[in-house]
């Protein structure tokens, strides 16, 4: 995963409790240590307690706080898709178990909102039910070496709050706009780090239960892991290094200043379109580079265009669709695979029925 591939269907994020906000954080993460205002302590906590409450208004029934038809497109950085069969905002462990048994009860697909950096939504919407995580569920905590959060924490807050910490090993998150859970999902790696060496445990909660596991257990590889849809990282705890709190801070200054110099800024854009190919037909070049030598980056269909700064990015310059987004991907991957034979592999995430089109 590149510094923009982390936060899209697969990890949660709320954005009314920020990365670092208060309520309980933690099922089995145990333990004390304050960032924020957060406590580690029981999987119960404020969101249980509110599940509680939605279980007794519903009974069996629909849980208290899940919406029909609800806008996705403001929630994802692209600003391109429709809206939701179902939605709804989970808070603690047991409100997120009780949303997914609910589903598994209705015969519901699910699939989770993170921060919407690296996700596309299809233009006609999303069947089933879409859950973003809050609350207690975006929480972050140090303890010692260890920092706990929630599966909704936004990495680039995990990250400086780790520096405030003195603590190093997760100073590539700043660079990623994702969620902890997307970024357990996909393996999220930049700039020569990648979480699967600083995670030491993650809480899963499914339709069936609770689990807790081992990195080994999660199939991590390139960008890559074995969770399986309706799987969503709840909790994740990483053991990080001491260091001195200056040199971390500064590491982060200087890779947020690499960034900023590298990828477009201030646009509508879901980050990083491919994947960075390992074919040696591409020459050690990166998906940025093939695009925009076989004339790629001057490419647009209706509101999308690839970005002049970088052309592995796409940007909605106007009221672009998910199906130009979609179209402008195939023409660039089409120019690539002619010129190069190289076939771009999609780096973004989908929600709904996407398909690409080759």
């Amino acid at each position: 995963m590149s510094a923009d591939a982390a936060g899209g269907a697969t990890g949660g994020g709320g954005t009314g409790g920020g990365a670092t906000g208060g309520g309980a954080v933690g099922g089995a993460a145990g333990g004390g240590g304050t960032t924020g205002g957060g406590t580690v302590g029981g999987a119960a906590g404020a969101g249980a307690a509110r599940s509680a409450g939605a279980a007794r208004g519903g009974g069996r029934g629909r849980p208290r706080g899940v919406r029909a038809d609800v806008p996705l497109a403001r929630l994802t950085t692209v600003k391109t898709g429709g809206p939701a069969q179902w939605f709804a905002r989970a808070e603690g462990e047991q409100e997120l178990l009780e949303l997914l048994a609910w589903a598994e009860r209705e015969s519901l697909e699910v699939g989770v909102v993170g921060s919407g950096s690296n996700l596309l939504v299809a233009d006609e919407g999303v069947r089933g039910l879409v859950v973003k995580l809050a609350g207690a569920l975006t929480g972050i905590e140090v303890d010692g070496e260890r920092v706990r959060c929630g599966g909704g924490a936004r990495l680039p807050a995990v990250a400086s709050a780790a520096a405030r910490a003195g603590l190093s090993g997760i100073e590539f998150g700043v660079n990623i706009p994702g969620t902890v859970g997307g970024a357990v999902r996909m393996n999220a790696n930049a700039y020569d780090g990648q979480l699967g060496s600083a995670l030491e445990w993650v809480r899963i909660v499914t339709a069936a239960g609770v689990e807790r596991r081992r990195p080994q257990q999660l199939g991590l590889a390139y960008r890559s892991s074995s969770l399986g849809a309706g799987e969503i990282v709840a909790f994740a705890s990483l053991l990080l290094a001491p260091a001195p709190a200056a040199e971390v801070k500064a590491t982060l200054a200087e890779l947020r200043r690499r960034r900023h110099e590298a990828q477009p800024q201030g646009i509508r854009t879901f980050g990083s379109t491919f994947k960075n190919p390992d074919d040696p037909r591409a020459g050690g070049r990166t998906a940025g580079l093939l695009l925009a030598e076989a004339g790629a980056g001057a490419l647009a269909v209706g509101g999308a265009r690839f970005a002049p700064k970088h052309a592995n990015f796409i940007e909605n310059a106007g009221a672009a669709t998910t199906a130009e987004v979609l179209a402008l991907m195939a023409e660039g991957r089409r120019r690539v695979l002619e010129r190069f034979g190289v076939a771009l592999e999609p780096e973004v995430q989908t929600l709904g029925d996407v398909r690409f089109p080759w």
